[in-house]
C-alpha cells in the first residue's frame, strides 16, 4: 500500500474520531442516538472505494474495540460491539464497502444515482441491521424496532446528501484510491 493512500485511510479514521466526539442526541425509546458518525462511514466509502473504505472503518472499530473512546459519549470496549447498538457498529463497514462498491461499478453522473446508492447502502442497510439487532438486544419486537428507526430516517438523507455533494466534489481527485 503506498504512503499516500495509507495517509488517507488515516485521515478517514481521524475524521471518524472526531465525529465520535460530538455528542449524540439521546432519543429516550430506544437505547440508540442520533450520531453523525454514520457521515464518515458514508464519506468512507465515497471517498476512499471498496476495500479502502473497509478497511478505514474497520481499523476505526478495532480502536473501539480495544478501549479507545471514539463513540459519542466516550463509550468504546467490546461491550459497545456487543450491545444494543452492536448491529448498527458492526454494520458500519460493510456499508462503507457496499457505497464504494456501488460508485465503483455503477459508473455514473447522474446526481439521483449516485443519491440512491448512498442512501441504500448506509441508511438502509444500517437501520435494518441495526433493528434486527436492536430487537434481540432489547427484547423489542422486530416490527418496533423497524418503526422506531423511522426517525433516523430524515437526518440520515441530510447526511447522505452532504456525503453526495462532497463526493462530487473530491471525486476526480481520488479516483485512483478505487484501484
Amino acid at each position: 500500500m503506498k504512503t499516500r493512500t495509507t495517509t488517507y485511510i488515516a485521515l478517514m479514521v481521524a475524521l471518524l474520531i472526531v465525529l465520535g466526539f460530538i455528542p449524540g442526541i439521546p432519543l429516550g425509546f430506544i437505547p440508540v442516538p442520533i450520531v453523525l458518525q454514520n457521515l464518515g462511514v458514508m464519506l468512507a466509502g465515497a471517498l476512499l472505494g471498496s476495500r479502502k473504505g473497509f478497511l478505514a472503518v474497520a481499523i476505526f472499530l478495532l480502536l473501539v474495540a480495544i478501549g479507545a473512546p471514539f463513540l459519542p459519549g466516550g463509550r468504546s470496549g467490546l461491550v459497545t460491539l456487543f450491545g444494543p447498538t452492536a448491529g448498527y457498529l458492526l454494520t458500519y463497514p460493510f456499508a462503507a464497502f457496499f457505497i464504494g462498491l456501488g460508485l465503483e461499478k455503477v459508473k455514473t453522473t447522474k446526481l439521483w444515482v449516485q443519491f440512491l446508492i448512498i442512501w441504500i447502502f448506509d441508511v438502509l442497510l444500517i437501520d435494518i441491521c441495526g433493528s434486527i439487532v436492536l430487537s434481540f438486544q432489547t427484547s423489542l419486537p422486530l416490527t418496533k424496532s423497524l418503526f422506531s428507526n423511522l426517525i433516523f430516517i430524515p437526518g440520515d438523507t441530510l447526511k447522505a446528501s452532504i456525503c453526495l455533494i462532497i463526493y462530487r466534489k473530491f471525486a476526480d481527485r481520488l479516483t485512483h484510491l478505487y484501484n
